[in-house]
């Protein structure tokens, strides 16, 4: 008879604790209110910036990816032969600007002096061939002649220019290249860096990087489709924050406040629930959406609610339905 009594009374505490569990969890507090929404799909259509074939995807629907992780890459052998011949080009350039910057060399000058010198020994040997045809001339005796004395005078002309022309170029030896053309080396110089910095910027943009860490929901494209900057190739799906989206109607829009704790419950996750945070509140009324789960009419208005999940277990998934439970005097 104890055993049964003792039976009896244990049946009864426990059909009691039943109750009361399912009586919290579907009406809860008195001062609580319950919503329903789901876990917000925050999605990025991610594409390449440059345009071409691509190479290779190196992620799958479902996988994870982080910030900053390559994903894809586009064929860019043109673009990186293109950037080696140009490399070249530069380094032609940046050679010839030194050259200028260190000016001109010692056995240039030397050699500059040795050219005046030997322009100024055929200047004087012209000179005196000059005198000695017109002596001749001058003499009568028939072993000059007028045409002597022109031939030897344009040699002396010739001379004297082949003189005046060793001179400047010595001078310039001595000056050293003009400030003008070294400035338009460098200005050359950059160009051409510039020319392969753009290069360089196509290249890379031949890489896909995840924007940030997210899941891929949709691969869209494969290795060998001809892609634009318009075409996407991975849809991801955002994972840091999770918003849940609420709807809250007029009479209890007034009990709530940005930054109220929440408890955030799913099917699977019953007796788990996970903390939330008020954040965004609409300042615009709108009607319930069909896909809103309330008690109310559809047609009644109600505010859109953003509650932020710190769900560092991971437990919830993107899109799925849950419950939110709001405390009336959890008000920070």
């Amino acid at each position: 008879m104890k055993k049964a009594v003792i039976a009896v009374i244990l049946a009864t505490v426990c059909i009691a604790a039943g109750l009361y569990v399912w009586q919290w969890r579907n009406t809860g507090n008195t001062d609580d209110l319950v919503f329903y929404g789901n876990v917000d799909v925050r999605q990025i259509a991610l594409a390449f910036d440059g345009s071409g074939r691509i190479s290779s995807l190196d992620v799958e629907e479902g996988d994870s990816v982080a910030s900053g992780q390559v994903i894809g890459r586009l064929n860019t052998r043109t673009l990186q032969l293109q950037a080696r011949a140009q490399e070249a080009v530069i380094e032609a350039e940046r050679q010839s600007l030194l050259k200028l910057r260190n000016g001109t060399r010692p056995e240039e000058i030397d050699q500059a002096r040795a050219h005046l010198s030997s322009a100024k020994a055929a200047e004087v040997l012209a000179e005196q061939e000059l005198d000695r045809a017109a002596r001749l001339l001058a003499s009568n005796s028939g072993a000059g002649s007028q045409q002597s004395v022109d031939h030897a005078r344009a040699q002396a002309e010739v001379a004297r220019a082949a003189m005046r022309q060793a001179e400047a170029a010595l001078t310039l030896a001595l000056s050293g290249p003009r400030v003008e053309d070294i400035a338009a080396a460098e200005a050359q110089l950059d160009a051409s860096q510039a020319t392969l910095d753009l290069l360089r910027y196509k290249i890379d943009e031949g890489t896909l990087r995840a924007p940030a860490d997210s899941v891929v929901r949709s691969r869209l494209r494969e290795p060998g489709d001809m892609v634009t900057p318009a075409i996407p190739v991975f849809a991801l799906a955002l994972t840091e924050p999770k918003w849940i989206r609420i709807h809250v109607g007029e009479p209890d829009l007034g009990r709530i406040r940005p930054g109220m704790t929440a408890q955030i419950l799913t099917d699977s996750q019953v007796d788990h629930p996970v903390t939330g945070t008020i954040g965004y509140i609409s300042s615009v009324a709108e009607f319930t959406p069909k896909s809103v789960q309330t008690a109310e009419l559809r047609t009644s208005l109600v505010y859109e609610v953003h509650v932020t999940v710190r769900d560092t277990s991971d437990t919830m998934r993107l899109g799925q339905p849950v419950t939110v439970r709001l405390h009336a005097g959890a008000v920070p």
